[in-house]
């Protein structure tokens, strides 16, 4: 990894965002949930409407980027006093493996540390690997949720990680 750049999305660049995501649970998901539920989120959730939506009401994206080439992206919130929530966390699929994820995570936990947070804290599916690189990067699972969202339910694992 050379020149790695981590930068906030604007409004224009939602449908790069909305491509990451869009190639990320193509792949990630399709093991773990039906077509019918990875469509209805990609639809619902990774609309362009939706990304801007979230941007203009106090989700901040950003991007990591190498050599001006867009890797992956990341969204966080304060959502609660002194928890910054990752709320999204996805790379291109054959960027995964490569430390990107880990540059963000990192960024994630800098981001906290200049807000006052004390706590990172993110949600993923339970059947989703992504769990045991979370656990790497020193999250612990603190719940398990099943969170109904029209006609599916969201089995997540909430996962929180400690800033001393």
């Amino acid at each position: 990894m050379n020149n790695i750049l981590i930068r906030i999305a604007t409004e224009k660049e939602s449908a790069i965002v909305q491509t990451i995501a869009t190639a990320s649970y193509n792949v990630a998901y399709i093991d773990i949930l039906s077509r019918k539920q990875i469509d209805f989120m990609l639809k619902n959730l990774y609309s362009i409407e939706e990304i801007l939506r979230l941007m203009q009401n106090g989700q901040d994206f950003y991007l990591i980027l190498e050599e001006n080439n867009t890797k992956g992206f990341l969204a966080v919130e304060e959502k609660e006093k002194g928890v910054l929530r990752i709320e999204k966390l996805y790379l291109l699929p054959v960027m995964k493996g490569k430390g990107y994820g880990k540059s963000l995570i990192d960024f994630a936990e800098k981001i906290a540390r200049e807000r006052n947070c004390a706590k990172l804290e993110l949600n993923v599916n339970r059947g989703n690997n992504a769990r045991y690189f979370y656990e790497r990067q020193g999250f612990v699972i603190t719940e398990e949720v099943d969170i109904p969202l029209d006609e599916f339910i969201l089995d997540d694992y909430i996962m929180q990680k400690e800033l001393v």
